[in-house]
């Protein structure tokens, strides 16, 4: 598969235990609903997100990157809005280039029926598309639940790195950095990936 046939696919029907979503790469006309999303996020759950995604430069330069080589972001649509999203973001250093960084958030009422999971296998294809070879994740240390659901998919906890994060609030918090090994999926590489 390759990046191109990968985005081709959608927009895609999924069901989860909860409910049907559509999945389709995110569009230029989305910011609006990328902001709604971000809005129903408690204060908690925004503490440790990688950007303030209410910040409206933010949500600006995360459209922008539509259309580029260095960011990809899946949507999941219920009810004509977005419930949730999986981001692959890449650097561009050439000691990078096979690595990726999987970013996963979702809609408080769609979490724990499967569409996380569901979202984490369609950025993997999008990952194989690309020749990537590890993705990655970045949890703090109190987001154990986080912590869980990666390990249940194969993610192994890389690196600690102490007082690394520090929230909104000016707290420091422990980063521990879990990868996943994309060649390490087996014989049928040209498959999309199945996470059970």
């Amino acid at each position: 598969m390759t990046a191109d046939s990968f985005t081709k696919r959608y927009p895609k029907l999924v069901h989860t235990s909860d409910a049907s979503v559509t999945l389709r790469m995110l569009e230029s006309d989305d910011r609006a609903g990328l902001e709604a999303f971000a809005r129903t996020l408690s204060e908690e759950e925004m503490l440790f997100l990688r950007s303030d995604i209410t910040d409206p430069a933010t949500l600006d330069a995360w459209i922008a990157s539509i259309g580029g080589d260095r960011v990809a972001t899946v949507v999941a649509i219920a009810n004509d809005r977005i419930v949730g999203y999986a981001l692959l973001s890449r650097e561009p250093a050439r000691w990078t280039r096979n690595v990726g960084e999987v970013r996963v958030n979702m809609a408080k009422e769609f979490r724990g029926g499967g569409l996380g999971r569901t979202l984490i296998a369609e950025i993997f294809d999008y990952a194989r598309s690309l020749g990537l070879r590890k993705v990655m994740a970045h949890v703090t240390a109190e987001q154990r639940g986080a912590q869980s659901a990666l390990r249940s998919l194969g993610f192994m906890a890389e690196a600690l790195l102490s007082d690394f994060v520090v929230d909104r609030a000016g707290r420091s918090h422990d980063l521990i950095v879990m990868t996943f090994d994309v060649d390490g999926l087996g014989v049928q590489s040209d498959d999309p990936v199945r996470v059970n």
